[in-house]
């Protein structure tokens, strides 16, 4: 119980620290909201007299992962215009085309964010366009497109549409732990055609995702924009990354101590011996792969979400028949276990997620989408909480490296069709380290069943809203 207590209190003080940082980095922001066709668009500024900033997001992100660039912009003085792509976020229509193809899935986005651009035109000046990811290549298509555009900044920069001489004007920023991307930005600088201005900057001790709250490619970005600008502005560079992180491990943390508030039930796990848990993982990690590759799964307009669905109840199918024929039983189901786990994840977490790092609630086109995979999520979650109820964190690893190893199998049966899952993967792998957690801390007070429920609504949720919407026509 001393314990409990330490790591509340360490909880609590964490999170005032990081709440405290993601709250002053916004502190004196305008927050608006506008709609530029059936694109939504967030503006932050603290005056409308800046500089305009579009600013983009990468595949499979939303408007709320650009604020840590975008924020400390508006703090400067920019009025920055942050958007969500095509099927993205809460952007309600779906990215359409051929996503292999330039004047594909790319041209649509490329339309999308030149009409942001022009939206975003409050005076004669030149507008900025920062961009992350996949959005470095559109950014860069629009600017050789349209009037009026000045510097650019590209974050983990790819594109085929950069020359010797176009872009004139961009700063390319990419994450230490990515050395083919800075290769890349490296080849674009030494190509450049005399009179151009053009940078690579290794942002310190960060990848693809964590550029997103680098200290030093955001002071980089300033810097960039401040020089072609003429302005010099002096504001903090705030550190939201291990603040974000910070919240959200407290959030996680505090679950345990609010339990406490509710009485406990009589719980017993049965231990399966390791001969019988091998099972357990091996079989639906093997027959999973091979059930689910004949069945045509292009229903849902998501990307890879229909087969993802289907593979989730393969797999929670046959692991709990192995499990019930192994002779451990589940033992009764406690609602109280399921709600709990499921206001915590999904409404808690949740909301400061959505606050604070990336785009968490469902525009109405996704509800269907969220209960399609609730239907593979829950079988599957209920499994794996039954499975690992009681269990050490050895058998809780190799659970989940099971169900990996069979994503990855079908990926190998199907490269081209199912490449998708391979960015599903470090999302399943957080779910399992936040809300696995979560759902642990239940278990042993409520039960396996009414946890594992909730935690399937919960996985089932995280998935949905996390992948582009996509059409086909």
């Amino acid at each position: 119980m001393r314990w409990l207590r330490w790591r509340t209190l360490a909880a609590l003080v964490l999170g005032a620290w990081a709440l405290w940082t993601l709250e002053a980095a916004r502190g004196g922001v305008e927050i608006d909201e506008m709609r530029v066709g059936p694109t939504p668009v967030t503006i932050w500024g603290v005056e409308n007299t800046g500089p305009a900033v579009v600013m983009a997001h990468g595949f499979a992100g939303s408007r709320q992962m650009m604020q840590g660039y975008g924020l400390v912009l508006a703090q400067a003085g920019y009025r920055v215009y942050a958007f969500d792509f095509l099927g993205h976020g809460r952007h309600p229509q779906p990215m359409s085309g051929d996503v292999t193809a330039v004047d594909g899935t790319t041209r649509l986005l490329v339309n999308q964010t030149l009409e942001v651009i022009d939206a975003a035109r409050t005076n004669e000046g030149d507008i900025a366009l920062v961009g992350h990811s996949m959005a470095t290549d559109v950014l860069v298509r629009a600017a050789r497109e349209a009037e009026g555009v000045g510097p650019l900044v590209l974050l983990a920069t790819f594109s085929g549409a950069i020359t010797a001489e176009a872009p004139d004007d961009v700063l390319m920023i990419t994450g230490a732990w990515e050395p083919r991307l800075q290769g890349f930005a490296a080849d674009a600088v030494a190509e450049a055609a005399t009179g151009v201005r053009r940078e690579a900057m290794v942002a310190p001790a960060v990848e693809h995702v964590a550029i997103l709250h680098s200290r030093a490619g955001r002071q980089a970005t300033l810097d960039w924009l401040d020089t072609y600008y003429g302005r010099d502005a002096k504001v903090p560079v705030p550190q939201t990354g291990w603040a974000l992180i910070g919240v959200l491990a407290a959030i996680t943390m505090l679950f345990a101590p609010v339990l406490q508030l509710f009485p406990a039930r009589k719980v017993s796990a049965t231990a399966l011996s390791w001969r019988r848990f091998a099972g357990v993982v091996c079989a639906p990690m093997l027959v999973t792969p091979v059930l689910a590759a004949p069945v045509e799964t292009q229903v849902l307009p998501v990307l890879v979400a229909d087969y993802l669905a289907l593979h989730l109840l393969i797999y929670g199918v046959i692991q709990l028949a192995v499990l019930w024929f192994t002779g451990a039983r589940p033992g009764a189901f406690s609602v109280t276990g399921g709600v709990l786990v499921l206001i915590w994840t999904v409404g808690l977490f949740g909301f400061a997620l959505d606050r604070y790092g990336a785009n968490f609630w469902p525009v109405p086109e996704r509800w269907g989408i969220i209960a399609a995979l609730a239907l593979g999520a829950v079988p599957f979650m209920l499994a794996d909480a039954w499975s690992v109820h009681g269990a050490g964190p050895a058998r809780r690893v190799v659970a989940r490296i099971g169900f990996l190893v069979s994503l990855a199998i079908a990926v190998a049966v199907d490269f081209e069709g199912l490449f998708f899952l391979l960015l599903i993967a470090p999302v399943i792998v957080l779910f399992f380290l936040s809300f696995g957690w979560i759902g642990r801390v239940a278990a042993r007070r409520f039960g396996a069943i009414g946890p594992g429920v909730g935690l399937g609504l919960a996985l089932a949720w995280a998935l949905g809203v996390s992948f582009p919407l996509f059409s086909a026509g």
